[in-house]
Parts: C-alpha cells; structure tokens; sequence
C-alpha cells in the first residue's frame, strides 16, 4: 500500500419538497437556505459540505456527492456512500430512484453507468475484474438477496483485520447491463411494509457492494478497491408510522441499529478511545468506511416539515458529529517484486544513515559525559540529517517512478495488424461457440437437477408413507403384545399366590434369624459402650487426681519460690554455691511444671472429646427412642384400621347372606306359582285326578330340589366361610410379617449407624493415641536440649556470679569510707542479674521457637516435594500438548494441500464452469448481445454466465460521462 493520508467525511445534506399528505395538513416548510452550505432550522444554523435544496436534480446530486469517488475507486481507494435520515426523507430515491429512468435514476445505477465509462476510457494495457455482491440487514441478521436461502451470514476479518461478510455470492459482471440485472433481482428479493409515513418503507439496511480489481499486464501492477453503497432504514417514531406486530419488531431493530451507528459516530468525534463498532452488523460492516481506509460520504436526508422538526434537528446534529471524523486512506496496491527489492533497498538505505546519526549522537553525548566540549561544526546538524533522509527518499521515489509502463518493442506492419485482426476474430468466435455451449449445458444441468428434485420428493413422500406404516404397524404389535402380556399376568398371578406362603414363610425365618443375629452383635456393642464409659471414669478420675497433684505442687513451688525471693533480696551474695543448687532445683521445677501443664492440657482435650461423643450417643439415642415410640403407635393404629375393615366385612357377608336366602324363598314362590298354573289348566280340561298326582308329584320333586339346593348352599357357604377365615388369617399374618420385618430393617439400620458411630470414635481415639505418644517422644528430645541448654546457662551464670563475687570482695578491701561507690556497685550488680535473667527468658524462647521450627520442617518439606512433583507433571504435560499441536499442525497441512490440489484438479477438469475464466472487453470487437438484455450490445462479443469472472479490458469503445 502507498503512504497513507488523512481526510475528513464529506457529508451532504438534501431536502426534500413537501408530500400531499403534509400539505394537505398544512405543515410549514420550515428550512431556510444560506448558500450552497448552510441551512437555517428555527433560527440555528447547520453547516455542511453541500446543501440540496427541494428542487435538485438527481444528476445535480450525483455530480456533488458521487462522481469522484468512482475515480478514486479505479484509482485504488476504497469508497462509501450511504444514505441517512428518518423514514419517508427520501433515502431510497437518493440512492436508487428510478433504476431505469434516464432522468431518476439514483447514484447507485449512475455509478454503475460511470465505472464502466471510465473503463473504456483508460489504457488498454490495463485489465479489469469486477465483482458485485447485494445484501441487507434484516431483524440484526445478514441476508443475501441475491440467494434468499442464506439468511443469517456472518461478519469475520480478512488478513489485514478488514471485515467481510462471509459466504455472500459475489457476481462477476462485465457490463452495466448486468449490473442491473443483479440490482433488480435483489431489489424484489428485500424487505418492504406499508406505514403512515411511507407507502414502500424500507425495512432493512441494504448493502451494494462493487469489487474492482485492475491489473496492468505490462507492469504487472495490481490495484483493488471497493465502493459500499449503502441504503440505510430510516429511523421511526411508532406513534407517527403507527407499525404494529411485525412491522413493530422491525421498527425495533432498525432504531436499534440506526442508535449503535449514532454511538460510533460519537465515539469516534469525541476521539474516544474506544469505538463500539461490534454493537451492530451494520456498524460491523462499516468499520471500514468510518474512521479507517475509505473515502466516505454522507447523504444525510431531511424532511422540511414542520410535523418533523425534531426528527430533522436530530438528523442535523447527526451529520455535523460526523463531519468531524477523519479517514486514513491509501491506496491499495499489490507490489512487484522488483518494487518490493527498490523498496526494500531504500529503506535498507534510510536505516544506514538513521544507524549513522545515532552513532555520531552517542559519540557526541560520551564526550559531554566525559567533561569534554564539542565544537560547533562537530556536533550534530538536525537539518542536515533531514535533507540527507530526503535525498534517499527522493532516490527511492525516482527509481520506482521510473518503472518503464511501455514495452520496448517496436510498432507493427499493417499486414501483420490485419493476420492479428483475423486471429483475434477466430478466436472470439471460438469462444462465442464455447460460451453457447456453456449455456446449453448449463440449461441441460438445470433441468436434470429439477427432474432429480422431483423424484426426490417422489421418494421422500414414499418414505414417509413407508415409515406411517411401520409406526402403524409396531403399534398394532404392540397392543398385541400387551394383550398376551395380560393373559400371562392373569395366568401367572394365581400361581404366585400359591407360591405367595411359602416365600413369605420362608422370609420371617430369615428375618428371626437376622434379628437374632443383630441382637447378638447389639449386645457386644452395648458391652463395647459399657467399656468404653468405664474408660472413660478411669480417665475422669486420673484427670482429677492429676489435678490435686498438681494443685499441690503448685502450692509447694510457690512456698518455694516465695523463700527463694527472701533470700534474693537479702543480696546474699557470699554463698554463690547455694543460690546455684536453688537455680537447679528451680529450672528442674520449671521443666517438670511444663510437662505437667502438657500432660493436663492434653487430658482435658481427651475428656471434652470423650463427653462430646457421650452426649451425641446419648442425643442419638433419644431419638431412637422417639423413633421407635412413634414406630409403635402407627403399629396401633394399623391395627386398629384393620380391625375396624375385618368387622365391616362380616357385616358385608351377612348381609350378603340374608339376599341370597330372601332369592332362595323366591325362586321357591315361583315354582309354586307355576305348579299351580299347571293345576288350573288341568282341572279346566275335567282331569282332577291326573291334577291331584301332578300337584303331589310337583311337590315332591320341589321338596327334594330344595333340600339339595339348601344343603349344596350351606356346604358351599361353609366352604366359603373357611377360604376367607384362610385369607384373612394370611393377610393378618403377612401385615405381621412385614411390620417385623418393617422394625428390624430400621433396627439394623440403627444398629449399622452406631456401629460405624462407634468404629468411627475407636479410629479417633487411636489417632488420638499415637499422636501422644508422638508428642511425649518429640517432647522427650526436646527435655534434653532444654536441659543442655538450661546446664550450660547454669554454668555461665555461676562463673559470671564468682567474678561478681570476686570483685565484690576486692572493692570491700577498698576505702570503707566511700560509701557512694559501693551503692553504685550495688546498683550495677542489680542492673547485670536483671539482664541475666532477661538473657534467659530469651534464651528459653529461642529454645521453644526451634523445637516449633523442626516440627514444621518436615511439613514444609512434603509440600516442597509435591509442588516439584507437580512442576514436572506440568513440564510434561505442556510437553506432550506440543508435541500434539505441533502434530495436528502438520496433520492440517497436509489435509488442507490435499484438498487444495484435489479442488485444482477438479477445476482443471470441469473448466467451463469454474469461476476462474477471465474474459477480457477488448477495443475494436464487433458489439454482440448481453445474455440479460438481448437488445443491448457491449463491447467484448461473448454471451456469459453470471457466475464467472470478466476481465475487462481499458481502452475500449467511449462513451459520454453524462450519458446516465
């Protein structure tokens, strides 16, 4: 890329004239003109680069605010316009209008007419690829309008960190008329609703994105840039659009969006130092184009309606924050590698001379250091140093600049002209044969692909109706199933229970013996507590009596003490050698004191504990007890419950009783009256003898059928009576049953837990127990070097009391007249025994804080062990994890060459419909129909798919600038 250069956005401003529906209301036109830049709303004046006032044409504003821009795009910037403003101001128009309307046409299709103008006109050694991509953004969602089933694409960075919509189609076109084509189909493919305000508002923020890449075939010098033509949303207020539902949500995200681009915008005039770009896709898009490498221009658009004055001043406001904010832009240039070397070379060259200053800058400041003076014409010239900077610079400049940009061949003979001519026409036809087969082939491929989508439905509507079937199917079988399944239950059912008694016999053997066995281990845990509580006594009464003891000893040492503070203060210094056997038994006290206050202290610990388990037991048995209390009462009432149902059923059964007597005594009624139906019809027919035996017959044979009906009854009642008593004896027993078994689960379950109680507080006791005996050794060892210290202080002080003694006796031989110096002797004997006894205490407490040092030692030392151990687990892990990425690294490589020369081979070959066919537009060729526009001619002579990529090249037929 070249230098960069600093430039402010350009922002425009238009307005436009009064709807019908504002005039119909009467509204004021409220803006007042000032010139070409200023405007005047309620009396406050706005500055801009351009004011457009109601009656601009849209030629007017395209010259204004577009036209250089389309020459900085082929020159290698990048561009951006994009329209702003509320809802119904006239964005769309400005940017679009009327697509085919010489006169209406926005500055998108001018600028598409423009570029290619340019084209045309430029040098012929020069080659052109244009690409042309068209999307918006929907509900904060990227859509593709040129392929409606990429519906949320994503925003990622290219190498430079430049952001770029992801998986966009990108369109190779090679005349306007193309370019068209992809705006129209597009353009039906985005989001538009009916407001208030707007008969065709814009519900989304479309995005024209124009690629152009040149290449200069001599030079070999390639340029790039790219021109955003973006058509913002206008911002709305719902109670003036009056949007609802959908229309509401739309309005949402826009306001949304349009707020996030007002946020950067602030950001980036207040020159903050974070610009909040990634709020928004759009703004994500954008990035570019505000505050980086674009020449950006603003068209900001107005309502002049009074209705709308504050939407307006907003608007305004907008715009004048925008004007502060400054582009870096360059151009965007691909070097040779012959420009990379020259580059190279100059500031290879720029280095040596910066090396060379700062060299001569070191000498020159050693010397100042040294106390030395630098004369003037050897110190350093700052504007000398520039002007050499300059001349290398300048040097660099030429050489590139002098890049030859014609070949050194001579011109050709009009013979050889006309074979070229000739030539270059077989040629174009051939590929006019080409691209014509291109199309019929590609129609063909449509066509099989639409009769492969067809039978793919064919085949996937069969297999939905297969799969309904099978589901239809399994759930038949698996009603049928489920019916086999109940009759097995119903078959298997009586067998369980008769086999029912005999598991349930079988199972309160198990239980009694379990109970017995649990009982056996509850009284061995009773027998455990019961030792462990005389233990515990024991302990007590040791503490107790260690306490007397102690208490005795203390009285005596402090009887002692108080007759050894007697003789001390009788500074009896003439028997240095009783104070010394005093100072032994006194130390040997004191050590004998701290075992006894370590022995007690740990005693007390073992008796707080062993009363806290004590009364947890105790808790825990309390509850157990109110456990098994309320254990018992739901037993009685159960029992109560099942009293009360087996009474109730008796009185069911007698009742039952009692109906099936009263249908026995009128079934026998109905016999009767039968019987004597019979008699009447008889005695009617003059047969009272064969009546009279019939009657007699009649009631034998009922007599007889009810004696055997009464007796099968009773037979069958009794028999009945016998199964229930059965039943409801087993049921009785198995409701026993499983409240036995109910009782002793929670009775071994309470017995497991105390017995884990129990276990729990032998371990802690034990640990308790190998921690004294730990203690009582370390405190052994630490008795001793007590002792050695204690004896060599012992024998310290007794030499330091002899030289006392000593010199006491040597200064009483002295003048006894001179009373002051004795009191002064004395004053600093005192003075000295009290620093001996303060080097004791000190002496003791260092004793004390080594014996803490060595205990914490070996601690120290496990943990240094584990955090190396755990340094090296970490060494190798780190070492191993490069070792893998350093494998996949190599793994990806090689899958990503494989596939990059399986996609070569693959475009190799299917090359007619790949993506990498450059068809320039040379000068001179006869014109031939566009492949959209049949009745258009272009230069170029080709018919092409839309999807591969066209050269173009400059030079060609001109056309007039003004002709859009």
């Amino acid at each position: 890329m070249a230098d960069p250069a600093e430039c402010t956005i350009k922002v425009m401003c238009r307005f436009r004239p009064l709807n019908n529906a504002e005039v119909e209301r009467g509204d004021q036109y409220i803006p007042k003109f000032q010139g070409e830049e200023n405007v005047v709303i309620a009396g406050k004046p706005y500055v801009f680069d351009r004011v457009f006032q109601s009656n601009t044409t849209q030629e007017q504003v395209y010259n204004a605010c577009a036209q250089k821009i389309v020459k900085d795009v082929l020159e290698g910037y990048n561009g951006t316009i994009f329209a702003y403003g509320q809802t119904s101001s006239g964005k769309t128009h400005t940017m679009e209008g009327n697509l085919h309307d010489p006169d209406g046409m926005g500055i998108i299709p001018r600028i598409v007419q423009d570029i290619f103008n340019y084209i045309y006109s430029m040098d012929e050694n020069l080659e052109f690829h244009i690409k042309v991509s068209y999307f918006e953004i929907y509900l904060d969602k990227i859509r593709d309008l040129l392929d409606v089933s990429k519906t949320n694409l994503s925003v990622h960075e290219d190498k430079n960190r430049v952001p770029y919509v992801k998986g966009c189609t990108e369109r190779f076109v090679c005349s306007p008329e193309e370019v068209m084509d992809t705006i129209d189909e597009g353009k039906s493919n985005r989001h538009v609703a009916v407001t208030n305000m707007n008969e065709h508002s814009s519900r989304s923020h479309s995005i024209f994105l124009i690629n152009v890449k040149q290449e200069n075939t001599q030079t070999e010098q390639k340029l790039s840039g790219k021109l955003y033509l973006v058509d913002l949303a206008g911002s709305e207020k719902v109670s003036k659009t009056g949007a609802e539902g959908a229309v509401l949500d739309e309005a949402k995200n826009i306001n949304k969006s349009l707020s996030a681009l007002g946020n950067v915008i602030s950001a980036l005039a207040e020159s903050s130092a974070y610009v909040p770009y990634r709020d928004s896709k759009m703004t994500r898009i954008l990035q570019d184009s505000l505050g980086g490498n674009c020449r950006t221009t603003i068209v900001i658009c107005c309502s002049p309606s009074s209705y709308n004055e504050a939407e307006t001043k907003s608007t305004l406001m907008f715009g004048q924050r925008a004007k502060t904010i400054k582009n870096t832009v360059c151009v965007n240039v691909e070097l040779t590698a012959e420009q990379w070397k020259k580059k190279y070379e100059r500031e290879k060259e720029k280095n040596k001379t910066l090396r060379n200053t700062i060299t001569w800058l070191e000498n020159e400041l050693n010397r100042w250091r040294n106390g030395e003076t630098v004369p003037a014409d050897e110190q350093y010239d700052k504007e000398k140093a520039s002007e050499a900077l300059a001349v290398v610079d300048q040097a660099g400049g030429e050489k590139i600049a002098s890049t030859p940009n014609l070949p050194a061949g001579g011109r050709l003979t009009d013979v050889e002209k006309e074979k070229c001519e000739a030539e270059l026409a077989k040629l174009y036809k051939q590929m006019d044969d080409k691209d014509d087969e291109i199309n019929q082939q590609s129609q063909l491929a449509e066509k099989l692909k639409q009769q492969m989508l067809e039978q793919e439905e064919l085949l996937a509507s069969s297999r939905r109706d297969h799969e309904s079937l099978q589901v239809e199917l399994s759930r038949l079988q698996q009603e049928n199933d489920a019916s086999k399944e109940e009759v097995k239950e119903v078959l298997q059912a009586l067998e369980e229970l008769a086999v029912n008694y005999d598991q349930k016999s079988q199972e309160v053997e198990d239980k009694s013996r379990e109970f017995d066995t649990l009982s056996e281990e509850l009284s061995q845990k009773a027998s455990v507590l019961a030792s462990l509580d005389t233990e515990l006594q024991k302990l007590k009464e040791m503490t107790n009596h260690q306490r007397k003891r102690v208490t005795e000893m203390m009285s005596s040492l402090l009887k002692d003490l108080a007759e050894i503070g007697v003789t001390v203060g009788s500074n009896d210094v003439k028997q240095p050698e009783g104070s010394g056997v005093i100072d032994e038994e006194f130390t040997v006290a004191r050590l004998f004191i701290s075992k006894l206050k370590s022995e007690v202290k740990t005693l007390v610990k073992r008796k707080k504990e062993l009363e806290s388990s004590q009364s947890e037991s105790t808790k825990k048995m309390d509850e157990n007890e109110k456990e098994l209390a309320a254990c018992q009462l739901r037993i009685s009432q159960h029992e109560a419950k099942i009293k009360s149902l087996t009474e109730y059923l008796q009185n069911v059964e007698q009742k039952k009783r009692q109906l099936e007597e009263n249908v026995d005594s009128l079934n026998e009624e109905l016999v009767k009256i039968s019987a004597q139906e019979k008699v009447h019809a008889m005695e009617k027919e003059n047969e009272i003898q064969t009546a009279n035996e019939v009657k007699e017959a009649v009631e034998k044979q009922i007599h007889s059928h009810r004696e055997a009906h009464q007796k099968q009854i009773s037979s069958l009642r009794d028999e009945l009576d016998t199964k229930e008593k059965l039943i409801t004896e087993l049921q009785d027993l198995n409701q026993k049953i499983m409240l036995e078994q109910e009782r002793l689960r929670v009775e071994h379950e309470k017995l497991k837990s105390t017995d884990q109680e129990k276990s729990r507080k032998l371990h802690e006791l034990t640990v308790m127990q190998d921690r004294r005996e730990q203690a009582r050794q370390d405190l052994k060892g630490l008795e001793e070097t007590v002792a050695k210290e204690l004896q060599t202080l012992h024998n310290l002080r007794k030499l330091f009391v002899q030289d006392l003694a000593t010199r006491v006796k040597k200064s009483a031989e002295m003048d006894s007249d001179d009373t002051g110096g004795s009191a002064a002797q004395k004053q600093k004997i005192s003075f000295l025994e009290n620093n001996l006894e303060q080097l004791t205490k000190v002496h003791k407490q260092l004793v004390r804080d080594n014996a803490d040092l060595r205990c914490e030692l070996p601690k120290l030392e496990k943990r240094l062990r584990a955090t190396a151990e755990r340094v090296k687990a970490l060494e190798t892990a780190l070492k191993e994890a490069k070792e893998n990425a350093a494998r996949d690294r190599k793994r990806y490589q090689t899958e990503v060459d494989r596939i990059k020369e399986a996609v070569r081979a693959k475009n190799m070959a299917r090359r007619g419909h790949s993506a990498q066919i450059a068809k320039p537009i040379r000068p001179g060729q006869p014109p031939v129909a566009s492949p959209t526009h049949p009745g258009v001619v272009r230069p170029g002579g080709g018919i092409f798919q839309n999807n591969q990529p066209m050269g173009i090249r400059g030079g060609g037929v001109k056309q007039d600038k003004n002709s859009s």
